[in-house]
């Protein structure tokens, strides 16, 4: 908007002349001036810009009537400078309103980018929190399992001990047993050959 403003202004200053020229012949150049002071106080945009120089610009130029002749063409050109002023004023302000308002926008892109950002920060930040979680909780799983298995295979080692111990106990039982038994019969055959040698 800022744009089409300075544009008009500028258009409407590069059309006062011609607009001048169909005015009244009597004193064109302050007919010409006052309508190119006129562009700018006639414009929502404009009219509320540069007060002081377009005071000294109205000054100037409702000055030249009473001029005289011989001091005329001063006048005339001291009020073209007047005019010349103001214009560049508003110019100017209008110009530095337009910076400001891209600063303005490039302030908020700059905002909204860093926001943009940041929340994606966030978002990251968020997922590895969640996959390091992950993470933790399969580590200790597959600890608990190992650990679970471990003791399994102690316990599977300690009744099988067990078993051992028990099946070397009989073993043992029973080789005594044997042993006892041979010795019995072999006491029992040497008295039975005893009994058969007496008369």
């Amino acid at each position: 908007m800022m744009r089409n403003s300075i544009a008009l202004f500028i258009a409407c200053l590069l059309a006062a002349p011609f607009a001048s020229a169909q005015s009244s012949k009597e004193d064109p150049d302050r007919q010409r001036l006052a309508q190119r002071l006129q562009v700018i106080e006639a414009s929502p945009e404009t009219s509320g810009l540069a007060s002081y120089e377009r005071l000294q610009a109205r000054h100037a130029i409702d000055a030249l009537p009473a001029t005289s002749s011989r001091r005329r063409a001063d006048a005339v050109q001291v009020a073209e400078w007047r005019v010349e002023t103001a214009e560049t004023a508003v110019s100017t302000e209008l110009a530095r309103r337009e910076i400001e308002r891209l600063d303005r926008e490039r302030s908020e892109l700059m905002l909204e980018a860093s926001r943009r950002e940041a929340a994606r920060a966030r978002a990251e930040a968020e997922r590895l929190r969640i996959q390091a979680q992950i993470q933790a909780e399969e580590a200790t799983r597959l600890r608990e399992a190992a650990e679970a298995e471990a003791a399994a295979r102690q316990e599977a080692e300690t009744v099988l001990e067990g078993v051992s111990s028990r099946e070397a106990a009989r073993l043992r039982a029973a080789r005594q047993r044997e042993a006892e038994l041979a010795r019995q019969e072999a006491e029992l055959l040497k008295s039975l050959e005893g009994d058969g040698k007496t008369p």
